[in-house]
C-alpha cells in the first residue's frame, strides 16, 4: 500500500507572518540593551564600580562599541556616565536589570528542572530571556513553583 505524501502546511497569513519577524528583530534589538544594562548591575554589585573597559572585556566587543551603545543607553535614561568615575544605572535602568535577572532566573530554572546541565541551562537561559514572551515566561514559572511543592 502506497503511503500518501504529506502536504505541506500552507503558510501563515502575510499579516501574522511580518508581525512575528518585527516581533523577533524588536527582541533582538532589547537584548543588547538588557544585556547592557545587566551587566553594569553586575559590576557595580560585585566591584562598586562599572567601566567601559570592563564592559568591552565581558562582552567581548571593541571599547568604541561600548561607548556607542553607553550613549544610547544614557539617552534613553537608563545610565549616567560620570567623568573618571565610571557608569551608573538610573533608577529606571536599576529596574530593567532586575527585570531581566528574574526573566533568566525563572527561564534558567526551568531548563534546570528539565533536567538540562546546570552549565548549559546558564548559557541557553542567557539567549532565552529575551525572547520568550510573558505568557511562555509565566508558564516555566508555573511549571517550576508546581515541581517544587
Amino acid at each position: 500500500m502506497a503511503r500518501k505524501a504529506k502536504l505541506p502546511k500552507p503558510l501563515v497569513d502575510p499579516e501574522i507572518h511580518v508581525e512575528s519577524f518585527r516581533q523577533t528583530r524588536n527582541n533582538r534589538r532589547a537584548e543588547i540593551v538588557e544585556d547592557y544594562v545587566e551587566l553594569v548591575d553586575d559590576l557595580l554589585t560585585d566591584a562598586g564600580e562599572a567601566r567601559q573597559i570592563d564592559i568591552a572585556k565581558r562582552l567581548g566587543v571593541a571599547q568604541p562599541t561600548v561607548a556607542k551603545m553607553l550613549k544610547r543607553l544614557a539617552s534613553d535614561g537608563l545610565v549616567v556616565q560620570r567623568p573618571y568615575r565610571g557608569i551608573f544605572l538610573t533608577e529606571e535602568g536599576k529596574a530593567l536589570a532586575s527585570r531581566v535577572r528574574e526573566r533568566h532566573r525563572i527561564v534558567e530554572s526551568f531548563l534546570r528542572a528539565l533536567g538540562i546541565g546546570e552549565e548549559s541551562a546558564r548559557i541557553d537561559s542567557e539567549g532565552i530571556e529575551h525572547h520568550v514572551s510573558d505568557e511562555t515566561l509565566e508558564a516555566f514559572r508555573k511549571f517550576v513553583e508546581a515541581r517544587n511543592q
